[in-house]
Protein backbone atom coordinates (compact mmCIF):
# COMPACT_ATOMS: atom_id res chain seq x y z
CA UNK A 1 0.00 0.00 0.00
CA UNK A 2 0.90 3.43 -0.66
CA UNK A 3 1.40 5.75 2.08
CA UNK A 4 -1.29 8.14 0.91
CA UNK A 5 -3.44 5.38 0.91
CA UNK A 6 -2.88 4.33 4.39
CA UNK A 7 -3.15 7.54 5.51
CA UNK A 8 -6.06 8.28 4.16
CA UNK A 9 -7.82 5.74 5.30
CA UNK A 10 -6.58 5.81 8.81
CA UNK A 11 -8.10 9.15 8.65
CA UNK A 12 -11.28 7.65 7.58
CA UNK A 13 -11.61 4.68 9.61
CA UNK A 14 -13.11 6.18 13.16
CA UNK A 15 -16.09 8.15 10.73
CA UNK A 16 -16.74 5.45 8.52
CA UNK A 17 -16.38 2.21 11.08
CA UNK A 18 -17.42 3.65 14.55
CA UNK A 19 -19.45 6.18 13.38
CA UNK A 20 -20.92 4.12 10.50
CA UNK A 21 -21.57 1.21 13.01
CA UNK A 22 -19.41 -0.69 10.14
CA UNK A 23 -19.95 -4.94 10.35
CA UNK A 24 -18.20 -6.72 7.34
CA UNK A 25 -18.57 -10.05 5.95
CA UNK A 26 -17.19 -12.36 3.70
CA UNK A 27 -13.94 -10.50 3.76
CA UNK A 28 -11.90 -13.92 3.12
CA UNK A 29 -13.31 -14.18 -0.18
CA UNK A 30 -10.78 -11.09 -1.36
CA UNK A 31 -7.48 -12.93 -2.14
CA UNK A 32 -4.66 -10.91 -1.15
CA UNK A 33 -2.63 -10.72 -4.22
CA UNK A 34 -2.93 -11.53 -7.82
CA UNK A 35 -5.14 -9.50 -10.02
CA UNK A 36 -8.82 -8.83 -8.98
CA UNK A 37 -12.04 -7.20 -9.86
CA UNK A 38 -14.17 -5.71 -6.85
CA UNK A 39 -17.67 -4.81 -8.16
CA UNK A 40 -19.76 -3.12 -5.81
CA UNK A 41 -23.29 -1.14 -6.22
CA UNK A 42 -22.80 2.41 -5.73
CA UNK A 43 -25.82 4.29 -3.63
CA UNK A 44 -23.30 7.21 -1.57
CA UNK A 45 -20.57 9.38 -2.61
CA UNK A 46 -19.13 7.11 0.96
CA UNK A 47 -19.38 3.73 -0.22
CA UNK A 48 -15.61 4.01 -2.31
CA UNK A 49 -14.00 5.32 1.09
CA UNK A 50 -16.51 2.61 3.27
CA UNK A 51 -14.67 -0.25 0.59
CA UNK A 52 -11.48 1.06 1.02
CA UNK A 53 -11.79 1.12 5.09
CA UNK A 54 -13.48 -2.51 4.73
CA UNK A 55 -10.40 -3.99 2.87
CA UNK A 56 -7.62 -1.63 4.81
CA UNK A 57 -6.01 -4.61 6.21
CA UNK A 58 -6.14 -7.00 3.72
CA UNK A 59 -4.81 -5.29 0.27
CA UNK A 60 -4.70 -1.45 -1.64
CA UNK A 61 -7.76 -1.06 -3.74
CA UNK A 62 -7.60 1.67 -6.91
CA UNK A 63 -10.51 2.43 -8.03
CA UNK A 64 -11.86 3.33 -11.49
CA UNK A 65 -12.83 7.16 -9.91
CA UNK A 66 -15.35 9.39 -11.95
CA UNK A 67 -12.74 12.20 -13.40
CA UNK A 68 -14.10 15.63 -12.49
CA UNK A 69 -13.01 14.66 -9.41
CA UNK A 70 -9.62 15.45 -10.36
CA UNK A 71 -10.65 18.68 -10.86
CA UNK A 72 -10.91 19.74 -7.52
CA UNK A 73 -7.98 21.70 -5.67
CA UNK A 74 -5.75 20.03 -3.54
CA UNK A 75 -7.55 16.25 -4.19
CA UNK A 76 -5.67 15.38 -7.24
CA UNK A 77 -2.28 14.45 -5.61
CA UNK A 78 -3.77 12.44 -2.84
CA UNK A 79 -6.04 10.65 -5.44
CA UNK A 80 -2.89 10.17 -7.59
CA UNK A 81 -1.01 8.97 -4.10
CA UNK A 82 -3.49 6.32 -3.59
CA UNK A 83 -3.21 5.05 -7.21
CA UNK A 84 -6.85 5.68 -8.78
CA UNK A 85 -6.97 5.60 -12.05
CA UNK A 86 -9.94 8.71 -13.75
CA UNK A 87 -12.42 7.37 -15.60
CA UNK A 88 -14.73 10.25 -17.73
CA UNK A 89 -17.92 8.44 -16.91
CA UNK A 90 -20.57 8.00 -20.49
CA UNK A 91 -17.70 8.30 -22.70
CA UNK A 92 -16.22 5.09 -23.20
CA UNK A 93 -13.02 6.20 -22.23
CA UNK A 94 -10.72 3.21 -23.66
CA UNK A 95 -7.78 5.30 -22.13
CA UNK A 96 -8.66 4.55 -18.32
CA UNK A 97 -9.68 1.10 -19.20
CA UNK A 98 -6.19 0.16 -20.59
CA UNK A 99 -4.43 2.02 -18.11
CA UNK A 100 -6.89 -0.60 -15.67
CA UNK A 101 -5.94 -3.55 -17.65
CA UNK A 102 -2.24 -2.23 -17.12
CA UNK A 103 -2.28 -2.52 -13.51
CA UNK A 104 -4.36 -5.95 -13.60
CA UNK A 105 -1.32 -7.28 -15.46
CA UNK A 106 0.84 -6.20 -12.23
CA UNK A 107 -1.81 -7.96 -10.38
CA UNK A 108 -3.59 -5.21 -8.38
CA UNK A 109 -7.06 -4.77 -7.30
CA UNK A 110 -9.27 -2.62 -9.34
CA UNK A 111 -12.40 -1.18 -7.43
CA UNK A 112 -15.50 -0.96 -10.31
CA UNK A 113 -18.97 0.49 -10.02
CA UNK A 114 -21.04 -1.53 -12.58
CA UNK A 115 -23.63 1.02 -12.85
CA UNK A 116 -20.83 3.69 -13.41
CA UNK A 117 -22.65 6.35 -11.15
CA UNK A 118 -24.79 6.92 -7.59
CA UNK A 119 -27.93 4.97 -8.15
CA UNK A 120 -30.23 7.56 -6.58
CA UNK A 121 -32.29 5.10 -5.59
CA UNK A 122 -33.58 3.79 -8.62
CA UNK A 123 -32.51 0.52 -11.26
CA UNK A 124 -29.66 1.04 -13.64
CA UNK A 125 -28.46 -0.73 -16.51
CA UNK A 126 -24.93 -2.48 -16.33
CA UNK A 127 -21.93 -0.71 -18.15
CA UNK A 128 -19.82 -3.34 -19.93
CA UNK A 129 -16.45 -2.09 -18.70
CA UNK A 130 -15.65 -4.43 -16.29
CA UNK A 131 -16.51 -7.29 -18.62
CA UNK A 132 -13.60 -5.63 -21.29
CA UNK A 133 -10.81 -5.90 -18.31
CA UNK A 134 -11.91 -9.18 -17.84
CA UNK A 135 -11.41 -10.62 -20.62
CA UNK A 136 -8.23 -8.65 -21.25
CA UNK A 137 -6.73 -10.18 -17.83
CA UNK A 138 -8.52 -14.12 -17.90
CA UNK A 139 -6.70 -14.89 -14.78
CA UNK A 140 -8.33 -12.45 -13.06
CA UNK A 141 -10.65 -13.28 -9.69
CA UNK A 142 -13.73 -11.77 -9.34
CA UNK A 143 -15.44 -10.27 -6.33
CA UNK A 144 -18.91 -8.32 -5.37
CA UNK A 145 -19.31 -6.40 -2.95
CA UNK A 146 -22.61 -5.36 -1.30
CA UNK A 147 -22.78 -2.29 0.81
CA UNK A 148 -26.12 -1.01 2.26
CA UNK A 149 -26.56 1.71 5.10
CA UNK A 150 -23.87 4.32 3.54
CA UNK A 151 -26.12 6.38 2.51
CA UNK A 152 -27.07 7.23 5.94
CA UNK A 153 -23.88 8.98 6.63
CA UNK A 154 -25.57 12.05 5.03
CA UNK A 155 -28.08 11.97 7.31
CA UNK A 156 -26.61 13.58 10.34
CA UNK A 157 -27.17 13.41 13.20
CA UNK A 158 -28.96 10.29 12.24
CA UNK A 159 -26.25 7.18 12.91
CA UNK A 160 -25.61 5.11 9.86
CA UNK A 161 -25.60 1.33 10.25
CA UNK A 162 -23.25 0.07 8.00
CA UNK A 163 -22.73 -3.14 6.23
CA UNK A 164 -20.78 -4.96 3.47
CA UNK A 165 -21.16 -8.52 1.92
CA UNK A 166 -17.98 -9.64 -0.07
CA UNK A 167 -18.87 -12.83 -1.97
CA UNK A 168 -17.80 -14.58 -5.30
CA UNK A 169 -20.54 -14.26 -8.23
CA UNK A 170 -22.48 -17.68 -8.73
CA UNK A 171 -21.88 -17.55 -12.26
CA UNK A 172 -17.92 -17.72 -11.62
CA UNK A 173 -15.69 -15.31 -13.50
CA UNK A 174 -15.52 -14.31 -16.64
CA UNK A 175 -15.79 -16.97 -19.04
CA UNK A 176 -14.20 -16.81 -22.74
CA UNK A 177 -16.51 -15.42 -25.30
CA UNK A 178 -19.19 -14.22 -22.70
CA UNK A 179 -20.73 -10.69 -23.67
CA UNK A 180 -19.14 -7.76 -21.70
CA UNK A 181 -22.72 -6.26 -20.96
CA UNK A 182 -24.29 -9.76 -20.09
CA UNK A 183 -21.33 -10.65 -17.70
CA UNK A 184 -21.67 -7.06 -16.06
CA UNK A 185 -25.43 -7.39 -15.80
CA UNK A 186 -25.38 -10.77 -14.18
CA UNK A 187 -22.97 -9.45 -11.52
CA UNK A 188 -25.15 -6.39 -10.86
CA UNK A 189 -28.16 -8.04 -10.58
CA UNK A 190 -26.24 -10.32 -7.56
CA UNK A 191 -25.17 -7.66 -6.24
CA UNK A 192 -28.32 -5.77 -6.26
CA UNK A 193 -30.13 -9.07 -4.76
CA UNK A 194 -28.35 -8.30 -1.50
CA UNK A 195 -29.13 -4.28 -1.00
CA UNK A 196 -32.20 -2.77 -3.47
CA UNK A 197 -30.81 0.77 -4.55
CA UNK A 198 -31.26 3.36 -1.97
CA UNK A 199 -31.37 7.30 -2.69
CA UNK A 200 -28.92 9.17 -1.15
CA UNK A 201 -29.06 12.63 0.87
CA UNK A 202 -31.02 14.20 3.73
CA UNK A 203 -34.29 12.71 3.27
CA UNK A 204 -35.91 9.78 2.41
Amino acid sequence: MTRTYRFAMGVSTPYATWWGRMQVEGLETLPRSGPVLLAANHDSQMDPIAIGVATRKHRQIRALAKAQLWDIRGLSPILNGMGQIPIKRGAGDSGALDRAIAELRKGVCIGIFPEGTRSLGRPMRARGGIGRLAEAVPETTIVCVAVSGSTDYARFPKRPRVSLSFFRPSGGDYSTGEDHGAFSARLLEEIRAHVAPVASGRKR
